[in-house]
């Protein structure tokens, strides 16, 4: 892949290693996400996982060591419930026009979970609302022992809208933190939100750190086989959203099928011969 073609203005693209993207947000001077941002955010991930290439993990961080991202800009008309349609004050308009806007806005922080690869999230510094809806919609999350985290929507009159009330009480598996956090948008520290499942790994110091780490992380994912890591992250997804037995059954239809790849004999032959696999893209060109 050629990483400018990814990059954007506020989103800076590179292949740090072979397989390995790493996306940097970058609209200073705190990464608050207006309109133009998180449809962005969006279209980006939409591309990577169709056009990107072989593509075996994301790594997704902020370009600014003390800030994840403030959240949404409460100073960008898009973001603004008044102004998403300034045309009519009938309410019924306004409320299909809003459901459309905030519908747009989970499908593009939502991104990440759609893609066949696993995506990372290396969190440092304050991550504010929608830091935590990103988040949340990612696979990973490894955070910097300087990350702070706070569900702030409370606070200026709303409920989250975008992921976080939907994906935390699963992630964590603990609903009474998940409503204290939410009722009252306090802070909480990397070592309170590893504590509650939110992240995976701490990693002590700030923004190199914690990337260093999540990048390591991502070589040892895209060594293995894209077929088998694709479809371990849909089993995994499924499970969540379904019932065990449910589950169970689309495991069998979807193994049904990638139990006939290449990469099983590969994968044996390389932990026999204590090597790494060579596998071919997930998708490869036709």
């Amino acid at each position: 892949m050629n990483p400018k073609e990814f990059s954007s203005k506020w989103l800076t693209v590179s292949e740090v290693v072979p397989h390995v993207v790493h996306v940097e947000i970058a609209r200073g001077p705190v990464n608050a996400f207006n309109n133009e941002l998180w449809r962005a955010y969006g279209a980006l991930f939409e591309r990577l996982a169709n056009e990107g290439g072989d593509i075996r993990a994301v790594v997704i961080s902020s370009a600014f060591p003390k800030i994840f991202t403030a959240g949404l800009d409460l100073g960008d008309a898009g973001n603004l419930s008044q102004d998403t349609n300034s045309e009519t004050t009938d309410p019924a308009r306004i409320a299909l026009n809003l459901h459309k806007h905030i519908k747009e806005i989970q499908y593009a922080i939502g991104s990440p979970e759609r893609c066949p690869f696993p995506v990372i999230a290396s969190i440092h510094g304050m991550a504010v609302g929608i830091g935590v809806d990103l988040t949340s919609a990612c696979d990973i999350r490894y955070a910097a022992s300087n990350a702070r985290f706070t569900i702030k929507e409370v606070d200026i009159g709303i409920a989250a809208d975008v992921g976080t009330l939907a994906y935390l009480p699963k992630i964590t598996g603990n609903m009474s933190l998940v409503r204290e956090l939410a009722y009252t948008a306090d802070w909480f520290s990397a070592a309170e939100a590893e504590k509650a499942g939110l992240v995976s790994r701490v990693v002590e110091g700030g923004r190199d750190d914690v990337l260093a780490a999540s990048i390591e992380l991502a070589k040892r994912i895209a060594s293995k086989s894209p077929v088998a890591v694709a479809g371990t992250k849909k089993l995994i997804t499924h499970a969540r959203d379904h019932s065990v037995a449910e589950n169970l059954d689309y495991t069998v239809i979807w193994n049904s099928a990638t139990l006939q790849t290449k990469d099983m004999a590969e994968s044996i032959a390389a932990n026999r011969g204590k090597r790494v696999g060579k596998f071919g893209p997930l998708r490869p060109k036709l």
